[in-house]
């Protein structure tokens, strides 16, 4: 049996996946996305938070999560909800995940995954799950390096996987002001997604959090984008979902 690392648990959430769900945050993650608004999430062991001298990341066996995550079967029953696994990058715990996943076959279940994980492992896990929330951020690979301090080669291999396994999946867009939100970014994106051999369920555009730099310093870090605008470029966001809509694909705006 394989422990796990759990940096937070969100119940009753409304915004990971169909309706009411219990979503596990693993600690965790191979990126290092500037805009990131949980630095908790990045580093695998558990750390203290400085300004409230609280542990942050709880150990966990699968059949101890699974026993709590069972408690909310009714509700999930009722809202035709479920669990959705997030993180940090709930790959990079593949072993525990697994196990836990196959704990709760009887259950609905969403991995939420910046796809940055080895092949294999990462196809084992999407055949497992209901459903899955892939996030694209960067077409270019200079770029996606600069800004999350990793290759997307990865990314769109498992992406382009799938695509041909017709995993059912939505793709989610974080619009980072002058970073993502650029035309030569969604353009790359737009045609990474009219790519696929299978429409996803939905594209989902995610507005930047202007919250996310709150914190890091609770966790001696520095967050370095304290001077982009709080807004997406409109016009380039307009164009990138006319676009898609135009194409045919199912788009929501954040």
């Amino acid at each position: 049996m394989t422990n796990g690392i759990v940096f937070d648990i969100k119940e009753f959430a409304l915004n990971d996946g169909p309706g009411i769900r219990v979503t596990v945050f693993l600690k965790g993650c191979p990126l290092t996305c500037k805009w990131c608004h949980n630095p908790e999430s990045q580093k695998h062991q558990p750390e203290t938070n400085q300004k409230t001298n609280r542990l942050c990341g709880k150990i966990y066996t699968p059949s101890e999560l699974a026993e709590h995550l069972r408690q909310f079967q009714d509700v999930f029953a009722f809202s035709e909800g479920g669990i959705t696994f997030s993180g940090g990058e709930p790959t990079l715990q593949a072993d525990f995940l697994m196990e836990t996943l196959s704990l709760l076959t009887d259950i609905h279940t969403t991995l939420d995954t910046c796809g940055y994980c080895e092949s294999s492992k990462f196809l084992k896990i999407a055949q497992a799950v209901n459903l899955v929330y892939f996030d694209l951020k960067l077409a270019d690979d200079t770029l996606h390096q600069k800004y999350t301090g990793m290759s997307n080669r990865l990314i769109l291999e498992n992406l382009k996987m799938l695509d041909e396994h017709n995993i059912p999946l939505h793709i989610r867009i974080p619009l980072i002001p002058t970073i993502t939100d650029t035309a030569d970014n969604l353009n790359g994106l737009f045609n990474i997604i009219k790519s696929l051999k299978h429409s996803p369920i939905r594209i989902d555009l995610l507005p930047y959090n202007i919250c996310a730099g709150g914190k890091y310093e609770n966790y001696g870090m520095t967050y370095e984008l304290t001077t982009i605008p709080n807004e997406p470029n409109q016009t380039s966001v307009q164009h990138f979902y006319e676009q898609l809509t135009q194409n045919n694909f199912n788009v929501m705006k954040g």
